[in-house]
Formats: structure tokens, C-alpha cells, sequence
């Protein structure tokens, strides 16, 4: 997006009366959401003791690993360092914008909470495509940040747990 693309998307959302409330409200709130879900279903597996809890959570955890380290090595600017703007959401960081590592773990926590139950990570699913719009209506990603890391988090997804 256009450095006039965002300023333009930014400037609706502020005029509107909570729009910024809105924003950060509903990012942070899928953000704990996901984790709820994620958790409880690691909770679940642990109680009823099926080993699969092992697997729910080494393939994002080691997803996750790598894909920082691989962020951090190609350190992509955000949205608001090369435009020069204030970000929606409160934000002060340099660089590491590509791939988004919030898009990437929600998505990825979707394949693994779904992988036990599909209805959760549904739901996981659709929250992630919103967080994602957040982000790059925010000013902290751009498309391509948000759209690369769902792709990792869902082929992490599909690599970690299709059963062979």
C-alpha cells in the first residue's frame, strides 16, 4: 500500500467516534482469545492424557523459532518507518515487519487447536484473516507481511500435523 493509501485508511478510522478504540480492542482481543483456545486445548489433551499435547505444542513453538530468526535476519521495515507516520496501535519497533509474526501465530495456533478440534480452529481461522486486516489498517504491516505469514503458519500447519 501507498503511503496515501494508509493516511487515507487511517484518517477514516480516527474520525470515527471509537474507531481507534475499535482497532486495538478488537486486535488485542483476538490476540488473547486465540491464546484461551490454544491453551485450553493443550489443558484438555494434558487432563485426558492423549500424547498429542507433545505435538500441539512443538510444531509452533519450533515454527515460531524459526520463523523469528528468519525475520530477524531479512529485517524488513514497517509501514510507518518508511512512510514516516503514527501507527493506529501503539508501536515503536524497527524493522522485523516481514513476515507478521502475529498473523503467522495465530494461524499456525488455528492448525494446531483445529488438528484437535476442527470447530476451534475454524474459528481460530477467521479470527486470523481479521487480525490480519488489523495489522495492515493499523500501519504496522503491509500486505505482504500479513499475507506471508498466514501462508507459513498454515504450510507449518499442514507440515506439523498431517498425519502420514
Amino acid at each position: 500500500m501507498s503511503r496515501e493509501r494508509y493516511i487515507k485508511v487511517m484518517d477514516f478510522i480516527r474520525s470515527c467516534k471509537y474507531g481507534v478504540n475499535i482497532i486495538y480492542i478488537t486486535g488485542k482481543a483476538i490476540t488473547y482469545l486465540t491464546a484461551v483456545i490454544y491453551l485450553l486445548t493443550i489443558t484438555l489433551l494434558v487432563y485426558r492424557e492423549d500424547m498429542r499435547f507433545i505435538r500441539v505444542i512443538a510444531v509452533p513453538a519450533v515454527s515460531f523459532i524459526v520463523l523469528s530468526v528468519l525475520r530477524a535476519k531479512y529485517n524488513a521495515v514497517r509501514p510507518y518507518e518508511k512512510y514516516n507516520f503514527k501507527p493506529l496501535i501503539p508501536k515503536d519497533t524497527h524493522g522485523k515487519s516481514f513476515p507478521s509474526r502475529h498473523v503467522f501465530s495465530i494461524f499456525v495456533c488455528a492448525g494446531a487447536a483445529g488438528y484437535i478440534y476442527p470447530q476451534s480452529g475454524i474459528l481460530i481461522y477467521i479470527m486470523g484473516v481479521l487480525l490480519a486486516v488489523i495489522r495492515v489498517v493499523s500501519g504496522v504491516h503491509f500486505p505482504k507481511d500479513v499475507i506471508a505469514g498466514a501462508l507459513a503458519g498454515i504450510l507449518c500447519s499442514i507440515a506439523g500435523f498431517t498425519d502420514l
